[in-house]
């Protein structure tokens, strides 16, 4: 089965900026409960489908599909309510690819970092401009942001 194996961090600062402009991307969800969640992502001028199983510890299952953009574009407008507006920077680091993504709208403000893995045993070096992890907290899931955006439980 295929899996994700990732650990995200906040950012604590923009030293990882290299001046690229990243890639803008829209994501929604069509369902987004605990045991699954099935989302659509544009970026550029590609698009996929993707179904996430229930996340143990930094895993999940994964099955990502390409999909017609202007497909992608009609499930986004029925997605629920929020669509996630993000852009994304790929910054090599220790060996690893590092995902920087900058959002904005409701989660504007909030700037994550994440690493996939090969295995959960591997303790990829931390980049300088890494915060706290935020791995195993939800509320930094995508799927929960677009429900429960970062502008709306940040400032309390």
């Amino acid at each position: 089965m295929p899996a994700e194996i990732e650990r995200k961090f906040l950012v604590a600062d923009g030293s990882w900026q290299d001046g690229s402009p990243g890639v803008r991307i829209a994501q929604g969800y069509l369902s987004q409960d605990a045991d699954r969640t099935v989302r659509i992502r544009t970026a550029g001028d590609d698009a996929w489908l993707t179904i996430k199983g229930r996340t143990c510890g930094i895993s999940r299952a994964e099955f990502e599909y390409a999909i017609p953009l202007a497909e992608a574009k009609e499930l986004l407008a029925i997605c629920l309510p929020s669509v996630i507006d993000k852009t994304r920077h790929r910054v090599s680091h220790g060996g690893h690819v590092w995902e920087i993504d900058v959002f904005h709208g409701e989660n504007e403000g909030l700037v994550i970092a994440e690493v996939e893995l090969a295995d959960e045993s591997i303790s990829p070096e931390l980049p300088p401009w890494v915060g706290a992890e935020v791995s195993a907290d939800s509320r930094y899931f995508n799927s929960c942001l677009a429900a429960s955006p970062f502008r709306a439980w940040a400032s309390h």
